[in-house]
């Protein structure tokens, strides 16, 4: 049994790290980015990685991971506070002469909200949140390789955020963010 699990782990390695025909335009983004639009403050920085493929340039599947530490305000508010969101997304693209790439993307996944108290908001609470985004970019390559890529989406989550309530949000919580970084594909 343990050398039928040996060679099935061996193929299935082979397999992955096995060289094949490229059917997909592969790339990773890492980003920074400004959230707005939320009835917190706004301007609050994040950074992120998107990472996808895009089959004959046009259509395809995407993972965006962004973070933004202190996003509900300053820490001697707040205390320690961040918001993360983790998306699968579809995103579409139309090439442009190659170098030129506007694109639309969407898809589901989470926003998980933390607060750890602080002067204003004494209560600590921590929300995962089944959420959706939708937004669009562009993006443009110097070479074959790299690029740069801006993008604007708007976050959101499905229900009410009753742990959020204090905070002012009349239903969901939600915002946008605007980001720019480095493709490299």
């Amino acid at each position: 049994m343990r050398s039928l699990i040996k060679s099935l782990v061996l193929s299935a390695a082979v397999v992955v790290i096995a060289p094949s025909i490229a059917r997909a335009e592969g790339y990773v983004n890492p980003w920074a980015g400004v959230n707005f639009g939320s009835n917190v403050d706004n301007g609050r920085t994040s950074v992120g990685v998107n990472a996808g493929a895009l089959g004959a340039g046009i259509i395809g599947g995407e993972l965006s991971f962004g973070f933004s530490p202190s996003f509900f305000g300053d820490s001697s508010d707040f205390g320690s506070n961040t918001v993360m969101d983790l998306m699968g997304n579809v995103i579409i693209g139309v090439p442009l002469g190659g170098v030129i790439k506007p694109y639309v993307v969407g898809g589901l996944g989470m926003i998980r909200t933390q607060i750890d108290g602080g002067d204003v908001f004494d209560v600590s609470i921590s929300d995962n949140d089944f959420a959706w985004n939708v937004g669009g970019g562009i993006m443009g390559y110097f070479s074959d390789h790299v690029g740069v890529r801006g993008d604007v989406r708007y976050l959101s989550n499905f229900r009410n955020t009753s742990s959020l309530d204090s905070l002012d949000f009349d239903g969901t919580f939600n915002y946008w963010r605007a980001s720019i970084g480095v493709v490299i594909k």
